[in-house]
């Protein structure tokens, strides 16, 4: 990707002062282990795990075989009134690790999602 294109004047990035971060962009093209690499070569080290998702590193060969192997098997499954055995497998594995009045699981995609829908509930 050119960093210099309109591509980047597209995206309105979060928690950005978007003007100046058009005038000199970072831009990732990939990523290994704990570090990030630039589009102009350089080499960052990631000091937040991707926001705090990637503890492991990125692209860890046994987390990319793991989510290779479901995406093959079945890459998305709607939540409503259906359900993957995954799924269930899963909330099964969470409530057996829980406390004992911690006994049902309800997965949400991001923070802001879980308060939502706890308030909701």
């Amino acid at each position: 990707m050119n960093s210099s294109s309109a591509a980047v004047d597209a995206y309105w990035m979060p928690f950005t002062a978007n003007r100046d971060y058009k005038k000199r962009p970072r831009v990732f093209v990939r990523a290994e282990g704990h570090y990030y690499h630039t589009a102009d070569g350089r080499k960052l080290y990631d000091a937040f795990s991707g926001l705090w998702t990637s503890g492991l590193g990125h692209c860890h060969p046994k987390i990319v075989e793991a989510v290779q192997k479901q995406v093959a098997t079945l890459d998305y499954s709607l939540g409503f009134q259906a359900g993957s055995d995954r799924v269930f497998e899963l909330a099964e594995k969470l409530t057996a690790l829980a406390p004992e009045t911690f006994n049902r699981v309800f997965f949400t995609n991001s923070g802001s999602e879980s308060v939502e829908t706890a308030l909701k509930m």
